[in-house]
């Protein structure tokens, strides 16, 4: 049968769930198996996540794979012993009960023990089912419930409170499984790692490589929770075709290079749950044979750039966001140096950029001049000494922040691609970089743009072995996403020049289409009015169905350490903003409400200037307002991956908002 439906495979075929009398305990849900989607282009054979980590422990066994910091000691793990330990979370699941095609949830920051409970899952024929940490009980039993988890691995009493909240509503949960800190009680079916890990004891070798060789790569083996910002979170089901084939592919384009030719190194900070942080900590880590060092659980709160000193990493990858912190922390140490210092820094970086933005090979004797002296030490106090490769993914990242980390010789190469294509469609790199663009294709994939405008402008659309095999329980929405002929439609705009390389001009959801029926992309104007305005956290543009466009501004702010919360202090480049301007104000507080009227009239200013690059009167702000309060995720307007949630902020600001079009 499976040779059969190989053979078979073609381009363009549906997403119907494929008969398959080799399976038992078949579940009313379509994971167990879907038609390939291959062609000439990506003809490589099929092989699933087992076949991938005994063919890297083969070659790469004794070379480190996990990194955990415990006290002041780092604690390794070689990828022969990684492989042994997924074997043994293996048997634990499977005397748990855990049955095929059912989820083992995993709600906890990165860890070995995250990696070893994903891949043990893989190896019993569940399927992964991570959960944000940053997610409320009701959200973990949203998750929970929809993906039938037998498990819950948590990650200590915090996350576990929550589960204990819901897990009466969890008809299908058999166990829960703590991995760090004690247990402050023992309850039925709780255990903690050490005991989960011995559980398996009594299952035979025999038993456990029956189950993994029955496994095919067309069959769901990981499932990736959309945000659920226009509704209910959707979960996204990947094969193990589309984890393996992606893992290989993606990251080659992006230039990750096998153990034998560079043992890369990286370091795991970013929510697992998300696809761009599972594919390229986890799946390449496993695929190439990488070094996966783990940050501390308050690594964005401000001890990543400790890890990153410690691991220099050859490789990173940022969400826009975590780029845009580093650079304010960087500018605010500028701004705390000497004359004579901040002199030599603002020289060397203006090198730089020039340098960057020329795209030629031959560097002159200034730049090296500048970077030898300067900029290589920069990159050493943020832990970049020996980094290579610097990704941005998840979001579009401002041109600000590009123009910035150039300046400090880093390339930001930008991953676009969706949970549904299992991550990166399109990949820039070292061989493929443009400023601003997503880069190309990533080889083996295509794409096309739909319902293109007189300017170029179209649908992204993506087709590829990476592509999912649709929602989970939601038919519905799977054929909304996949045209009549398979083609995944992205709901992003973008077009691509000569050279194929593609740029993103915004969201059709989030397109706003004025009552005068002018189409409005918020992302460029968005961007021009932080450009303008470095006092300027957050810029969102207002509109829809409206008579004008108007805005919502947030002011640049330092963050609570603990609660990761915007205070009401002002950061040290919107209080020199300030003080540049003739202002004083150190607080939010200080600014909003109209109370520091040079502020009010600066921004005014940055406006006009913003408002003077349009291309249409429609195009341009007319009114705005300052916010109380800085955007954040546990404020609710960012999510998990920092990104804007529009739809919420609509919401949370509806009051502000109606402000701007009462006559």
């Amino acid at each position: 049968w499976v040779l059969t439906m190989l053979l078979s495979a073609r381009a363009g075929s549906d997403c119907r769930e494929s008969q398959c009398p080799l399976l038992s305990n078949r579940p009313p849900i379509c994971v167990s198996a879907r038609t390939l989607r291959m062609d000439e282009l990506c003809p490589e054979q099929p092989i699933t996540v087992h076949q991938v980590f005994t063919n890297t422990v083969q070659k790469y066994g004794k070379l480190t794979a996990l990194a955990s910091k415990r006290g002041n000691k780092w604690e390794k793990v070689t990828f022969s012993e990684y492989y042994h330990l997924s074997r043994m979370a293996t048997k634990g699941f499977l005397k748990l009960g855990l049955e095929r095609f059912h989820s083992v949830a995993i709600l906890g920051f990165n860890s070995a023990e995250w990696f070893i409970a994903a891949v043990g899952t893989v190896f019993a024929g569940g399927i992964i089912a991570g959960i944000y940490t940053t997610n409320s009980p009701d959200s973990c039993l949203y998750v929970a419930k929809d993906s039938r988890a037998n498990v819950i691995v948590v990650e200590n009493q915090k996350q576990l409170d929550k589960i204990l909240q819901v897990k009466d509503k969890l008809p299908h949960l058999k166990a829960i499984v703590q991995y760090s800190g004690s247990l402050k009680e023992k309850l039925p079916n709780f255990y903690s790692w050490e005991e989960f890990m011995g559980l398996g004891l009594d299952v035979s070798d025999r038993e456990l490589d029956e189950v993994i060789i029955s496994q095919k790569a067309n069959q769901c083996c990981v499932l990736i929770y959309t945000s659920g910002t226009t509704g209910s979170p959707k979960g996204v089901m990947l094969s193990h075709d589309n984890i393996t084939w992606t893992a290989h592919h993606a990251s080659r384009a992006g230039d990750m290079q096998p153990a034998e030719i560079r043992h890369e190194s990286l370091v795991s900070y970013l929510p697992l749950s998300h696809i761009a942080a599972q594919i390229y900590d986890l799946w390449t880590g496993i695929q190439w044979g990488e070094q996966v060092s783990f940050a501390q659980p308050d690594a964005l709160k401000g001890s990543l750039v400790d890890t990153l000193r410690e691991v220099t990493p050859t490789a990173h990858m940022g969400v826009p966001r975590v780029w845009e912190k580093i650079m304010e922390k960087i500018k605010e140490g500028i701004s705390r140096c000497g004359y004579m210092k901040r002199k030599l820094v603002t020289w060397a970086m203006s090198v730089s950029l020039e340098a960057n933005q020329r795209l030629t090979k031959y560097k002159s004797f200034l730049f090296t001049l500048a970077d030898s002296l300067v900029l290589h030490k920069l990159r050493a106090e943020l832990g970049f000494s020996n980094c290579v490769k610097f990704f941005s993914g998840a979001a579009p990242i401002g041109s600000e922040t590009l123009q910035f980390f150039l300046g400090l010789n880093i390339r930001l190469y930008e991953a676009y691609g969706m949970s549904e294509s299992s991550g990166p469609h399109f990949m820039s790199g070292p061989k493929a970089y443009r400023f601003s663009s997503c880069g190309k294709v990533v080889p083996g994939c295509q794409y096309k743009l739909v319902n293109i405008d007189a300017d170029g402008i179209g649908e992204v659309c993506f087709w590829g072995r990476n592509v999912f095999m649709g929602f989970l329980n939601l038919e519905d929405k799977t054929k909304e996403a996949l045209d009549e002929d398979g083609w995944l439609r992205s709901g992003d705009l973008g077009k691509v020049d000569e050279d194929g390389f593609l740029y993103i001009t915004g969201r059709i959801k989030e397109l706003i289409i004025t009552a005068g029926g002018e189409n409005v992309p918020p992302l460029p104007i968005e961007d021009a009015v932080k450009q303008e305005l470095p006092i300027i956290s957050n810029a969102m543009l207002i509109g829809d169905k409206r008579k004008f466009l108007s805005m919502l501004l947030t002011l640049k702010c330092t963050i609570n350490p603990e609660t990761t919360e915007p205070t009401d202090i002002l950061s040290l480049e919107a209080v020199e903003f300030c003080q540049r301007h003739g202002s004083q104000s150190t607080n939010v507080s200080d600014i909003i409400g109209g109370k520091d009227k040079i502020v009010y009239q600066s921004i005014e200013e940055g406006i006009a200037r913003a408002n003077s690059k349009a291309t249409s009167n429609a195009q341009r702000i007319q009114k705005w307002t300052l916010l109380g309060k800085d955007f954040s995720i546990v404020g609710g307007e960012l999510g998990p991956t920092m990104k804007l949630r529009r739809p919420v902020v609509l919401h949370m600001y509806h009051g502000e908002i109606e402000n701007f079009y009462r006559e």
